[in-house]
């Protein structure tokens, strides 16, 4: 086996591998009760998703995979040094708690072609809780920021327990995840969710043996040790490594590496993995399927109300291999305070989203921008600092389909607009988000039923249909075109790529 060193900078195709195939692995196999009990008993269960009161419809399974970049255990407590040292990754003082890997796994619940969607880790966001004070950074570390929030705020209260420190963190650091991720994905609702460390890869595919991947031509690069020849070719743990966290080629420049392409040979990994595990019979083999078990058990965090049993039974797309890695559109290269980022058209993020999850529906939200949106009862809060905002927004919105309600206003002005919703109201809510330019959308119980609240924040730029509302320039808030479109790959095989 290839000794590969993994930097700090390197890791991030490494993280979410392990999460993802092994949400595959509870769906592709049938194996007994017995294995089954095994596992689910087994794994740590978080409740970083309870009480948030949103559900997918249709029978449909949403779970988002996060992959942190951490050489911690549950605990806080450094890894074993022969554990560090076999990933060849550097200390415990490295890395941190960046969700360097998210993907949401989409599982329609009439049996059609489920959906991988990958969300590039420098996407440049709104954080919904304002960790540490942060309003906008990269998707990545809302995790990481507001699990140092929580920490500092528990030592604050007498707590230095080191446990007790790094699981309540933790949780924090999920909650802040999920709902950053569903608010920038347009309000899709996530059911659960799996979470693992670095350690889990290289665990995972040591447990696996070798894998069969496939290159369309030769790739060289000495800062990963990747050094791969065309076609298939099969992969121990370390190559395994070197493949999924190359981003750069100094022999071949001419293929044009990004942190993107990390993310394609994430999912063609997995897509050769799963088929592996299915056609060679893996899970008829009591040891094999024993060391997936026990990597799950170690290094696998879900949600407390992930039931694996009825969710093994309605998953036959998976158990067929019926399944589409897409990676979403970005629209630019740049860097805020000197951190590389990708800006993204929010809007157009999310119709991708929506076709993917609901073709039929796909175009429904788009459509209400300049046109009428569902009906609701429509509040408006003001707190922005500028007199008469939120009555003449309501005016516009009112003419195009909504009810009047309440207009008020906050004496201290909020950075961040959002739109609120009650039970039953969250289709008309993404409508009205994704009409005023693609707000973030949340759940709120204390909302009358049929009610929808319009927060509208100093951040707030109204489309260029209700630029009377701010006079606004039309030609500032032209939809941009992206740099990098939605691409997709289909699994069910070995794909090759560059």
């Amino acid at each position: 086996m290839h000794a590969v060193r993994v930097n700090s900078r390197g890791l991030a195709a490494l993280k979410g591998l392990l999460a993802l195939v092994s949400a595959l692995v509870l769906c592709v196999t049938g194996y007994g009760w017995h294995a089954y009990q095994n596992l689910s008993s087994g794994l740590t269960k978080s409740d970083a998703l309870t009480g948030t009161g949103t559900t997918s419809t249709n029978g449909d399974t949403n779970i988002l995979v996060m992959g942190l970049d951490s050489r911690l255990d549950q605990n806080g407590n450094p890894l074993p040094k022969d554990v560090l040292a076999q990933l060849h990754a550097g200390d415990s003082s490295d890395g941190g708690y960046n969700t360097n890997v998210l993907m949401l796994l989409h599982v329609p619940g009439d049996g059609s072609r489920a959906q991988a969607i990958s969300i590039p880790r420098d996407d440049y966001v709104t954080l919904p809780g304002d960790p540490d004070g942060v309003h906008k950074q990269k998707i990545k570390q809302a995790y990481g920021l507001a699990k140092d929030a929580a920490e500092r705020q528990l030592r604050a209260r007498g707590v230095v327990d080191q446990s007790t420190l790094e699981q309540q963190g933790r949780e924090a650091g999920r909650k802040e995840e999920l709902e950053a991720v569903e608010d920038f994905l347009g309000g899709v609702s996530i059911d659960h969710f799996v979470e693992v460390t670095l350690v889990g890869f290289y665990d995972l595919a040591k447990a696996l043996g070798s894998v069969t991947v496939c290159l369309a031509g030769p790739t060289q690069d000495s800062y990963s040790g990747a050094k791969f020849v065309k076609g298939h070719q099969d992969l121990d743990a370390a190559q395994a490594l070197a493949f999924v966290r190359q981003r750069r080629d100094y022999v071949h420049p001419d293929l044009n590496f990004t942190d993107l392409d990390r993310e394609r040979r994430q999912q063609a990994f997995l897509s050769s993995a799963a088929y592996q595990l299915r056609s060679a019979g893996t899970f008829a083999d009591p040891g094999r399927l024993d060391a997936l078990i026990d990597v799950a058990k170690r290094d696998v965090v879900i949600d407390s109300e992930f039931d694996l049993l009825n969710f093994l039974q309605h998953s036959q797309s998976l158990l067929d291999g019926n399944l589409t890695f897409t990676t979403l559109p970005v629209k630019e290269f740049s860097q805020v305070d000197g951190q590389d980022v990708n800006l993204v058209d929010l809007e157009q993020v999310r119709a991708t989203v929506r076709g993917l999850i609901d073709p039929d529906d796909a175009t429904a939200p788009a459509d209400a921008a300049g046109g009428q949106l569902p009906a609701a009862t429509l509040d408006v809060v003001n707190a922005t600092g500028r007199n008469g905002l939120a009555a003449t927004l309501q005016r516009q919105l009112v003419a195009r389909g909504l009810t009047q309600g309440t207009v008020s206003t906050e004496r201290t002005p909020r950075t961040e607009s959002a739109v609120s919703y009650a039970a039953g109201s969250k289709t008309a809510a993404t409508a009205l988000a994704t009409a005023l330019g693609g707000l973030p959308v949340r759940a709120d119980p204390a909302l009358a039923s049929g009610h929808e609240k319009l927060l509208v924040g100093t951040d707030f730029s109204p489309p260029a249909d209700l630029s009377d509302a701010a006079g606004t320039d039309e030609a500032a808030l032209a939809p941009p075109t992206p740099a990098v479109p939605a691409s997709s790959l289909q699994g069910g095989g070995i794909p090759c790529v560059k």
